[in-house]
C-alpha cells in the first residue's frame, strides 16, 4: 500500500513503468529473438540476466552480432571479477589466476568449481562461455582477450596493495572498467559505427568507464566492507577515520558522510568528458548503449550524496526512475537535461559545513554550464495530458489491484544493479 502511494506521487515514473511493461521500451531496447539463438547462446543470455539484469537491458540497445559479442565480453569479465571478489580464494591461487585468465578463453575444458561467490555459475560453466567466445569473429575475440589480459593484471596488482592515492583510485577504475570503455570505443570505430575519433580519444573513453566504476565503489561501501574488500582511496578516508571500516560505526556517521561527499565530488569531474564523448556519437543504438549507464550513474550519485543510508544498508534508484532514464536518454540534449537535473539535486543537498562544499558547488556549476550554456532551466515537473490521464485512471483502481501490479512490475523491470 505504501509503495503504491509513493508511485501515485510520481505519475511520470508510474506511467513509464506501465508503458515499459506493455512493450513501450522496445524502441530503445529491442527484444531479443530467442528463436535465432543457439542453445549455448541462450544459456549465455540467461547467465547475463542472472548476473546483471540492468546490463542485460542495456546491451539490448545494440544490434546483431555486436550485441552477442558484448554479452560474451560481460560474462568473461564477470567471471574474472568473481575471482577477484571471492575472498575465500587465497592470494597464492588468485593472483596467478587473474594473470592467466585471458588464456582460459582458449582452453575448452577450463572451469573453476571452488568459488563461493553468488555468481559462481559463470566460473563453473565457463566452457560454455569460452566456446561462444571462440565462435565470435576475430575482431571481437581480439578485443575481449586484450581487455581480459590487461584487466586481470591490474586486478592482481591491486590485490597485493591497497588503493592509496586518488591517482591510484583512477588507475584501479581504469583497469576494471576504463579498459572496457577504451576497447569498446575502438571497436565502434573499427566497425565504422562511429568516427575514428571515438576510438582514438582514449581519455574520454576511459572516463566513460571510470565514472561508472567510481559510482559503484561509492555506493557499495558497506557491501565491500562486509566482504573484506576495500576500494576507497586512503588519501581521502584517512582524513576522516583511522581505518576505513571505522566509517561504518554509528558514532562516525557524520564524518563518514563527509568522506563520501568528497568522493562523489571527485567522481563528478568525469562528467564533462562523458558529455563530450556522447556528443560525438552518431549511431542511435551505440548512443543508447553508452548513455543509459551514465545517466543511471548520476542518478545513483544523487541518491547517495549526503545520505547516511549508504553506511547502513543499500541505496538504489527507484525502478520507475530507472525505466524513465532508459526511455529518456536517447539524444545528447536529453542526457544534458538529465545531468542538469541530478547535479542540481546534489547542489540543493550540499551542507554548508561540509568540507568539500565549495569544490562540489564549483564542479556542479561547471557541469550545468555545459548542459545549458544559454542558462535556460528545463522544467522536470511538467507532465503531458496522457500522463495525467493515466494517473487519474490508475488512482481510481482498487488499492489491492495496484499493489499486486506493483509486485509484478518490480520483478520484470530492468533496474540499476552494478
Amino acid at each position: 500500500m505504501e509503495r503504491v502511494g509513493k508511485w501515485l506521487g510520481r505519475p511520470r515514473e508510474l506511467y513509464n513503468l506501465l508503458w515499459f511493461k506493455m512493450g513501450g521500451g522496445t524502441a530503445v531496447m529491442p527484444p531479443l529473438d530467442q528463436d535465432a539463438l543457439s542453445d549455448r547462446l541462450k544459456i549465455c543470455y540467461r547467465y547475463l540476466n542472472q548476473t546483471s539484469r540492468s546490463f542485460a537491458a542495456v546491451i539490448q540497445a545494440l544490434d546483431g552480432e555486436l550485441r552477442h559479442a558484448v554479452c560474451i565480453l560481460y560474462l568473461v569479465l564477470r567471471a574474472l571479477d568473481t575471482v577477484e571478489d571471492d575472498m575465500t580464494i587465497s592470494l597464492e591461487t588468485k593472483v596467478p589466476m587473474l594473470h592467466d585468465f585471458h588464456s582460459y578463453l582458449y582452453q575448452p575444458d577450463w572451469r573453476y568449481m571452488e568459488s563461493k561467490e553468488k555468481y559462481k555459475q559463470v566460473l563453473e560453466d565457463f566452457p560454455t562461455i569460452s566456446l561462444e567466445f571462440r565462435n565470435l569473429a576475430k575482431v571481437y575475440r581480439d578485443m575481449i582477450a586484450d581487455i581480459c589480459h590487461k584487466m586481470g593484471a591490474g586486478m592482481a596488482e591491486f590485490l597485493q596493495k591497497k588503493v592509496d592515492s586518488l591517482q591510484e583510485w583512477d588507475k584501479y577504475c581504469h583497469y576494471v572498467v576504463g579498459l572496457v570503455g577504451i576497447g569498446l570505443s575502438r571497436l565502434f570505430s573499427v566497425l565504422e559505427l562511429e568516427d575514428p575519433i571515438i576510438g582514438q580519444d582514449t581519455e574520454l573513453a576511459n572516463s566513460m568507464g571510470v565514472f561508472i566504476e567510481k559510482t559503484i565503489i561509492i555506493r557499495d561501501y558497506l557491501e565491500d566492507q562486509l566482504a573484506g574488500r576495500e576500494f576507497w582511496p586512503r588519501e581521502v578516508w584517512s582524513r576522516y577515520a583511522k581505518k576505513l571500516s571505522d566509517l561504518a560505526k554509528p558514532e562516525n556517521i557524520d564524518v563518514a558522510v563527509q568522506c563520501m561527499n568528497e568522493l562523489i565530488t571527485n567522481a563528478l569531474h568525469h562528467i564533462p568528458h562523458v558529455l563530450t564523448y556522447l556528443s560525438r556519437l552518431k549511431t542511435q543504438s551505440v548512443f543508447n548503449f553508452c548513455a543509459i549507464p551514465q545517466v543511471m550513474a548520476i542518478a545513483t550519485l544523487a541518491a547517495c550524496y549526503n545520505n547516511k543510508q549508504v553506511f547502513r544498508g543499500v541505496v538504489k534508484i527507484r525502478k520507475g526512475q530507472a525505466v524513465t532514464l532508459m526511455m529518456d536518454a536517447t539524444n545528447i540534449q536529453a542526457v544534458k537535461s538529465i545531468m542538469y537535473q541530478y547535479v542540481e539535486e546534489i547542489y540543493r543537498k550540499i551542507p554548508s559545513a561540509d568540507p568539500s562544499s565549495n569544490k562540489t558547488q564549483r564542479i556542479i556549476v561547471s557541469i550545468q554550464t555545459l548542459c545549458l550554456p544559454s542558462g535556460t532551466v528545463v522544467s522536470h515537473n511538467h507532465y503531458s495530458p496522457i500522463y495525467l490521464s493515466c494517473t487519474v485512471l490508475l488512482a481510481a483502481l482498487s488499492w489491492q489491484y495496484l499493489s499486486a501490479m506493483s509486485e509484478a512490475l518490480e520483478e520484470d523491470v530492468q533496474a540499476n544493479e552494478n
